[in-house]
């Protein structure tokens, strides 16, 4: 099994990793900032984000925008500054979470669907769609176990979801305008709890596997191609970066309740190296 070395340590939460513009972005979700790596190796914190950051995309102009969990909102960052691209609160029952972005400027948004670190038991939510110029929000998809991390294939025309709680990957058809149709299970992963994707040139999946302090590369209907190791860490989210876009980076930490993150401080940013590149968006 492959295993992986430490890039940066020292954080809250680290998760949503993402490579843009030759640099590893990532949210600390609890210490609420939103830093960025650069190929020196250094975690800059970039800007901190009301209610805690999540998800994190670009739109076509280049700017960034961001999932502010507690707050339930998109926000965007140009120039500075934060301004709010829309209000999810009406739709998320849970804390808002992780984000992909289409070619044409809709954003693709998950929420937990519960209080998760409240205790309260999962239930099923929504998936929205944002239009990130107008800010007008619509369900694309319901009844839905905890949707989680997103991919978005090469050509533009698949999205891929991990559903947490269901335990599976799942596919939808995508078309212009952030719609989704044609739902089905992509991968089956039996009692896995997929959080952070990544995907692959191959059209393989790399999951975050939750409480299986692994990271699990699989196919289409769910056989497994490759596992990654965080030893006695989980492993929550993962990124295909790098020059040659083969430096697979994982979030890891210890804990997953705030009251213990930020006072323990064990989050990591870990890396491995494997042999297919990273494609697609994010």
């Amino acid at each position: 099994m492959i295993t992986t070395r430490t890039v940066v340590d020292g954080l809250a939460f680290p998760e949503c990793p993402r490579w843009h513009d030759s640099a590893l972005w990532f949210s600390d979700q609890h210490g609420g900032s939103v830093s960025r790596i650069g190929l020196d190796g250094r975690a800059v914190p970039m800007m901190n984000v009301p209610g805690g950051p999540s998800g994190l995309g670009w739109d076509s102009r280049g700017s960034m925008l961001i999932v502010s969990m507690l707050e339930k909102r998109l926000y965007r960052h140009d120039e500075d500054k934060l301004s709010v691209v829309a209000d999810l609160s009406s739709y998320c029952t849970g804390p808002a979470n992780d984000m992909v972005v289409t070619a044409d400027d809709y954003a693709i948004v998950g929420n937990i669907g519960f209080d998760f670190s409240g205790g309260e038991p999962p239930r099923n939510t929504v998936l929205l769609s944002v239009n990130t110029m107008s800010g007008q929000v619509k369900v694309v998809a319901d009844d839905l176990n905890t949707p989680n991390g997103m991919v978005i294939t090469p050509d533009g025309g698949t999205l891929i979801l991990a559903e947490s709680f269901g335990h599976r990957l799942l596919a939808f058809d995508l078309h212009g305008g952030g719609d989704l149709s044609n739902r089905r299970v992509f991968a089956d992963l039996d009692s896995a709890v997929p959080d952070g994707i990544c995907l692959d040139a191959e059209g393989c999946v790399w999951h975050a596997s939750i409480g299986a302090h692994e990271v699990v590369r699989v196919e289409p209907g769910g056989a497994v191609r490759e596992r990654v190791s965080t030893g006695d860490r989980e492993a929550v989210a993962c990124m295909l970066g790098g020059p040659d876009r083969r430096q697979l980076y994982v979030c890891t930490s210890t804990e997953f309740h705030p009251e213990d993150t930020t006072r323990l401080m064990q989050g990591r940013i870990e890396v491995a190296g494997v042999a297919a590149a990273g494609a697609g968006r994010p």
